[in-house]
């Protein structure tokens, strides 16, 4: 059974940083895009940043750009959300995905595994 654990999440201060990580098991992921998404109350889910399947290509939503770094660790089968400068606006949760495309993208219907999801709570 293919499953998708993130962790990291918690309450900071504005200007703090979170590391999230997004470990899978079940089947490898290397080669294969990954993305984390977020979900705010009252908001739709928001895509965040997706890395493809060999790291060497990323892409950001406008939102996070300068601020947020993806990345990931094949031997691991984990991606990681690197977080800086956070806003209250951060404030979500934040959901790790994965695909069978080498390539992702901002879509979240092409993403076919999904994390349960952890929380991200940023304080003014």
């Amino acid at each position: 059974q293919v499953q998708l654990v993130e962790s990291g999440g918690g309450l900071v201060q504005a200007g703090g940083s979170l590391r999230l990580s997004c470990a899978a098991s079940g089947r490898t992921f290397s080669g294969k895009a990954m993305a984390w998404f977020r979900h705010a109350p009252g908001r739709e889910r928001e895509f965040v940043a997706v890395i493809s399947g060999t790291g060497r290509t990323t892409y950001y939503a406008d939102s996070v750009k300068g601020r947020f770094t993806i990345s990931r660790d094949n031997a691991k089968n984990t991606q990681y959300l690197q977080m800086n400068s956070l806003e209250p606006e951060d404030t979500a949760v934040y959901y790790c995905a994965a695909s069978d495309l080498v390539f992702g993208s901002k879509d979240a219907g092409g993403y076919a595994y999904w994390g349960q999801g952890t929380q991200v709570t940023v304080s003014s």
